[in-house]
Parts: C-alpha cells; structure tokens; sequence
C-alpha cells in the first residue's frame, strides 16, 4: 500500500504542484485548503505524512503541528514562506521533521519528504513561548540559517558560527539560546580578541585572592557565570595556543579550576563559539589546536556577507532606521526608492553592522523625512585604507540609481587626477618623480593632467 502524505495549504496552485510531483514520486496524496479539514478527514483516516503550511485562515499550521504531535501521528513537515528564527525554532521544537521555505524546488520537496517517511519521527519537547529575534532576512541564505537554528537549538551540541565582522554572529549565537531548553538560564558572552592574553585564563576561569597582584578576592569567571547557560566565545580564532590547551580540557571534562584555586569546579555550560577566520587554515599553520576545533565544530553555522544577500537590504535598512528614530527619540524618517535601491548596490564590507550604523547615522543628520540616494554619500563614514574600491562601487551604485550618464569616463578622470596629485603632492611637485613612482612616462603624465585640468570645472 502507498504511503499517503496529506498536503494542507490555503494556495490552491502550490497544492497542486507539489500534489502532483509526490504522485508521479510514487506517492498517494490528499488536498485539503484549511486545518479544520484537517480535523474531519483525522477522525476516518490517517496519513503516513502531513505537509502543512504556517500561515492559514483559520487555525495555523503550528497548531495542526502540536495536535499531530500529541497524538503521535506524523511525521510532519513545515512549509512557509516567512521564514524566521521564531517559526522554524517553534516548529522544531513542537515536533516537526523538517522545515520547507517556500518558494522551494520540487525534487528536494520530494527528497525531504522521502527522507521524513523513512524515519521515525521525533518526540516534541514542550513547546514554550518563541521570542523574537533582531536576525532579519528573507533571502535563501538567511532562510537556510533559520532552519539551522531551528533545528539545532533545542540540543546542547556545540555550535561553531562563522562568517565576515559584522555579519552578526553574536545574534545567532542569542538566538540558539533563547531558543533552547537553557533560555532561563544567563547567556554570558566573552571577547576572546578584546581580552589581553595574560588576562584571558582568569575572565575565562575565574581567580583565587592572591593569585597574582592586584587579585584581592576571589572572582568567578565566565564559565561559572554562565552556570546552567550559555557561553558564547567571539573570535575563538585568537586564543593563544597555551589557553586554547586548558579550554579543550574544559570542554573534554566539563571540570576547571580558577586561577590560583585547588577546588575542582564542575560546569553546566553549552559552548558556541564563533570566527570571521579560517579555523581550518590556522589548524594547518599551527595556530589552532585541530583537537579543540573538533570540538567546537560539532554543528556549523555559516552566516552569508551581506553582498551575497542583497535583496534583504531594504529590508534591513528600513528596521534599522525605525529602531534607531524610537531609540534615539527622533522623527521617524523613510527611505526613498531610489536610497533603497542605492543601498542595494553598495559594498558595505563592514557588512550589516555597518549598514546599522548607516542608518543611525542617517536618523540623525539627514535634513528631510525622506531620505534620497543623494543624501548616502554626506554620512559616509571616513574611509578607511584598502577601502577605495567599497568607495567606488557606492558610488557607482548611486550614480547608476539616478540614472546618471558617461559614469565609467567620469570614473577613471577622477582616478587619473586623483593618483596624478597625490604622486605630485608625495613628491614636492617634481613631474618626473612622480611619473616613476606611477609607473608612467613623465610625457604621459603632462598629458594626463592637462586632460584633467581642462575636465575639471
């Protein structure tokens, strides 16, 4: 007898795709528009799966979840196409086998559920109350970083988060907390990078009074802190070797002792660590402990650079601004839908943080209460070395936006002149010095200056 997956979804053209691929799959399959269908169809007959969307009139899907779950008929799968921390979390925990973002491709729909029909399913936890999350995004990178969270939330496994500065990985790290059985308990997080290295053992483990100048009584460290918790270490990648030799330790025996103590401390702590460095490359130059890293990557989470998900930007930005107007008691301001697009074709190396601080800043001095794609560029912030190619692509970005014409011949004349007067600026004025220090001839570089000096107005 086939299998029979009942498929619950108040869009009548996404029932009928997936419906129709699941039969050609081999697969029976019932259609149902709303929960309470559900319900009537649940008190003849039982299905080997239930596919069911979130957001329904009517009773939603989690609630359809929880009510298979107490009755222990599934497996379920979850499918939305507003995918967050709180829902994917909440659907794991209450029970459910997997988690489908729509849009989705059909065959890995089929494999997903082929994958749930050969297993047994799992027995839900309590569910409890989601809070809400500040990771924002609706693009297929953040919502595959959703289901991870999801998924691994509820269970104590180690968590490695990865990806560039400013990314936000310490919001991942929050999240898998509040999400967990040990959201009650503190979520302690530490610097790794910001602590002087002769100071990290004893923020880490605590000290004894006495144990070196200056300690004139007893401190706990951050792994007694966290007791019962977490502990989120930020740029593992740093600790000295020496430290990295007593964390594994730790971590092998879940027992420590504070600087300078004799008592032997045992600890409750679940440990998500987190690098914008490449853990394994340090490994092979002997900068980290191939031991220790296998113990903090026992899941990986990797967070997308914000260039590789433009499509959240607007989102993000528009979040940004509101929360820094309320914060800062200011006027709320919009962006206009040429700023939006601009946006969208910036670098921001310094990723979504340095979105964030864009927009704060853009709270504060821009003049109207909508923002324009002219106005960017007065609150950039001052450019760093290495950054001039960020620079441009803004500005490019900005200038492509407006619509603006002759944008690559405007380009290069202001590199040529800007590269001309810094040479002759380095070098007193003296042409032909210049001209070597560029790698020109000194002819090409009269030339070009003149060029440039009758272009400018």
């Amino acid at each position: 007898m086939k299998p029979e997956v009942w498929i619950v979804d108040d869009d009548r053209s996404i029932r009928y795709v997936l419906a129709e691929a699941l039969r050609e799959a081999g697969l029976a399959v019932r259609e149902f528009g709303d929960a309470a269908a559900v319900r009537i169809a649940l008190r003849e007959a039982r299905p080997s799966l239930l596919l069911t969307d979130v957001r329904m009139p009517g009773e939603n899907g989690l609630a359809l979840l929880a009510e298979f779950a107490a009755r222990a008929i599934g497996p379920v799968i979850v499918m939305s196409a507003y995918t967050d921390v709180a829902t994917t979390a909440a659907a794991f925990r209450a029970g459910a086998a997997d988690y489908l973002a729509k849009p989705f491709d059909l065959d890995h729909a089929v494999a997903v559920v082929r994958r749930a029909l050969a297993e047994q399913p799992v027995a839900p936890a309590p569910p409890a109350l989601a809070p809400t999350h500040a990771l924002l995004g609706e693009s297929a990178p953040m919502r595959e970083v959703f289901r991870l969270i999801g998924r691994v939330a509820a269970s104590d496994l180690n968590v490695l988060v990865t990806g560039e500065t400013g990314t936000g990985k310490e919001l991942v790290a929050r999240a898998l907390h509040e999400e967990s059985a040990r959201r009650g308990k503190p979520f302690v997080a530490l610097n790794t990078a910001a602590i002087p290295s002769e100071l990290l053992e004893s923020e880490l483990f605590g000290h004894e009074a006495g144990a070196f100048t200056g300690a004139a009584r007893r401190v706990a460290g951050r792994f007694e802190q966290a007791e019962g918790g977490t502990l989120f270490l930020d740029e593992i990648g740093d600790m000295p070797l020496a430290l990295q030799t007593r964390l594994l330790r730790v971590l092998a025996g879940g027992e420590f002792y504070r600087v300078g103590g004799r008592e032997l401390i045992r600890g409750n702590v679940r440990i998500i660590a987190a690098t914008h460095q490449d853990l394994d490359a340090r490994v092979a130059s002997g900068q980290f402990r191939a031991d220790l890293k296998h113990r903090l990557d026992v899941v990986r989470i990797e967070l997308p650079p914000l260039r590789t998900r433009r499509a959240d930007i607007p989102l993000l930005a528009r979040y940004f601004l509101a929360a820094a107007a309320q914060e800062l008691k200011l006027p709320p301001k919009r962006f206009s839908r040429a700023a939006l697009k601009a946006l969208e074709q910036r670098g921001f190396p310094g990723n979504v943080r340095e979105l964030e601080n864009l927009c704060r800043r853009l709270a504060v001095i821009a003049p109207g209460a909508e923002i324009q794609a002219a106005e960017l560029g007065t609150v950039a912030p001052p450019l760093a070395a290495g950054d001039w190619t960020g620079a441009l692509r803004d500005w490019a970005g900005e200038a492509l936006a407006r619509g603006e014409a002759d944008i690559h011949a405007r380009a290069r004349d202001a590199l040529d002149r800007t590269l001309l007067e810094a040479a002759l600026a380095a070098h007193g004025g003296h042409r032909q010095h210049a001209a070597a220090a560029l790698g020109v001839g000194r002819n090409t570089l009269t030339r070009k200056l003149g060029a440039s000096r009758r272009r400018t107005p």
